[in-house]
């Protein structure tokens, strides 16, 4: 079945429960193998031929229910999200209300009340989190191995695990990369087409967003992505793709470091290269 945002997961942990396989797609997949065949009429019929065709003509891999600990740590961090974003909308509100040349004193009370509460369920989400996580003492070690690399807080970590079933699925790197459509795109042919390289941002938004905040500080305070980061802006000229492909490392990173359970070494590359012409 396609994912439909929540609206496929009541029927998917039901048919898993009683004993069916699921495969859930990308709808973009299904979008994709349609222009594949001659269906010119677009309905709930033909389209249902469609991906049953696809998962006839592919092999998929089996939905698996995420834990419950993963399950509890992904709504809370999603309802963070929205609980930050709405303080935004509401602290621009408050801002353009005082800066009014008559500002309405009840409307500005009402504004910082409503900024208050927001902060009030912001930090019982958080408690939340730590306690979830303080229950469970190996995902406490896990994070805190990934929470060495530089830019990567507690926040970050739990988001990436969560939004990944803890890499249930992943099987290497590039596939994470595309789950979170941080894949790059090319369109070339021949000598007369070449477009812009670009990220897909088709996957995982929440993982994609994730990333911004911790690449920025990566490039600011880690010697090793700060030089990758200048070569790609010298490149290009543009300093947003220099970001976005160190948030790819950085996501790929912590896939790593969780696999193998490890703290995070800075000089992990200049090892790897000395040792590299050691053998040469």
């Amino acid at each position: 079945m396609e994912a439909t945002g929540v609206y496929h997961q009541k029927i998917t942990h039901f048919l898993v429960e009683k004993g069916y396989n699921v495969s859930i797609v990308l709808p973009n997949k299904i979008s994709n193998f349609q222009r594949t065949l001659e269906v010119k009429t677009i309905t709930d019929k033909s389209m249902s031929e469609c991906i049953t065709q696809f998962g006839l003509s592919r092999k998929l891999d089996n939905w698996k229910a995420p834990s419950t600990i993963y399950r509890n740590l992904q709504q809370l961090t999603r309802e963070r999200d929205q609980i930050v974003d709405e303080r935004s909308v509401v602290k621009n509100q408050k801002h353009a209300e005082e800066t009014e040349a008559f500002p309405n004193e009840g409307t500005i009370k009402r504004l910082k009340a409503r900024i208050i509460l927001l902060n009030q369920q912001e930090s019982e989400i958080k408690k939340e989190i730590d306690s979830l996580i303080d229950k469970n003492e190996e995902l406490k070690n896990k994070i805190e191995n990934i929470c060495t690399i530089p830019g990567v807080g507690k926040l970050t970590a739990v988001i990436v695990l969560a939004e990944t079933n803890g890499f249930e699925l992943v099987r290497n790197k590039r596939q994470l990369s595309s789950y979170a459509g941080l894949d790059v795109i090319e369109k070339t042919s021949g000598t007369s087409v070449k477009g812009k390289s670009r990220i897909s941002k088709k996957g995982n938004v929440h993982l994609r967003k994730a990333m911004f905040y911790p690449a920025m500080c990566a490039v600011k305070h880690d010697e090793n992505y700060k030089q990758n980061y200048i070569r790609i802006v010298e490149k290009n000229g543009i300093k947003m793709k220099g970001i976005v492909a160190t948030g790819r490392k950085l996501l790929e990173l912590i896939f790593v470091l969780f696999q193998q359970n490890k703290k995070y070494d800075i000089n992990y590359e200049r090892k790897k290269a000395e040792a590299k012409l050691a053998t040469a």
